[in-house]
């Protein structure tokens, strides 16, 4: 194992406890959705192995994951196979839209401002508009960047601000963008050794290199969910956010032939090896150049 795919799966271990159903989430949602959907239990297990995470806590974690309508299990004799529900699939989408896709359009200058109205939810209603990239200015007064939410009980104003700076205090004062930032900044000091050694030709075999692959995206996930996606203009001046990007796409692009290779020859489904990815997989971070 090449030494740099060891330090980031001992980094892996370091935060307790070892969410062992996010992995799984990942590992789906990165490998398995874009090629079919379906996994067997066998290989499942032989990518956490390879993770050092033990075979109980991977099936207590695919158990919950069952329980809580995120995956539907099927029994072929002794074997097992896991796909998402359709419950499921919207989340997985539309974290695949923030990891995947390009950078956020350029700014129209105006905020989307929702006072909220009498909501007998309103916890659960800023939990949604919080999710929807929505950042907080005070209990009932939530801002956009861009008009996402659809009808709902608020009211709904446009506000513009009179210059670029207090856009951005505003931006500032609303998201919790110095911790965003810091995480990204963290993210490229983890993975900025293992982008060099593959630079340098330190190429993993194919198991690690999906290992990597796998590892890079949990990771990089954690943050951009959290990330509300603001346009460049909106961002302090030393916003690390397009260099985590960077490295993860060329990162990811790198390690793509190898950690594709080893799911074609090993990764079963319920009627044999995994079918090769659609069309829509060959975008992921097509903007990023290789790591050459």
């Amino acid at each position: 194992m090449a030494a740099y795919v060891q330090v980031l799966i001992d980094q892996f271990h370091r935060r307790t406890p070892i969410r062992a159903g996010s992995l799984v989430v990942t590992v789906f949602g990165d490998a398995v959705v874009p090629r079919g959907g379906v996994l067997s239990l066998e290989s499942l297990l032989a990518i956490t192995r390879a993770l050092r995470i033990g075979d109980g806590v991977v099936r207590t974690a695919l158990s919950r994951l069952v329980a809580d309508g995120w995956f539907a299990r099927r029994k072929v004799g002794r074997n097992s196979f896991y796909r998402l529900t359709p419950e499921g699939a919207e989340p997985f989408a539309q974290a695949t839209r923030r990891i995947y896709d390009s950078a956020p359009q350029p700014w129209s200058g105006r905020f989307d401002l929702l006072l909220l109205d009498g909501a007998e939810d309103r916890p659960g209603l800023r939990a949604d508009l919080a999710a929807a990239g929505y950042g907080a200015l005070g209990p009932d007064l939530m801002i956009g960047a861009v008009a996402q939410a659809g009808e709902g009980a608020f009211l709904r104003l446009a506000a513009t601000p009179e210059d670029p700076e207090t856009a951005r205090r505003l931006a500032a004062r609303a998201w919790p963008l110095d911790a965003v930032g810091a995480r990204y900044a963290r993210f490229v000091a983890a993975f900025g050794p293992a982008a060099a050694s593959l630079a340098e030709g330190e190429r993993p075999d194919d198991l690690h290199a999906l290992v990597l692959r796998l590892l890079l995206i949990h990771e990089y996930r954690r943050v951009v969910l959290r990330d509300p996606g603001l346009p460049a203009c909106l961002l302090p001046e030393d916003w690390p956010g397009e260099a985590a990007r960077d490295l993860c796409g060329r990162l990811y692009r790198s390690l793509l032939p190898a950690s594709e290779r080893w799911l074609s020859a090993h990764a079963r489904t319920d009627e044999g090896p995994l079918p090769p990815p659609g069309p829509a997989f060959a975008e992921r971070f097509a903007a990023a150049s290789h790591v050459t």
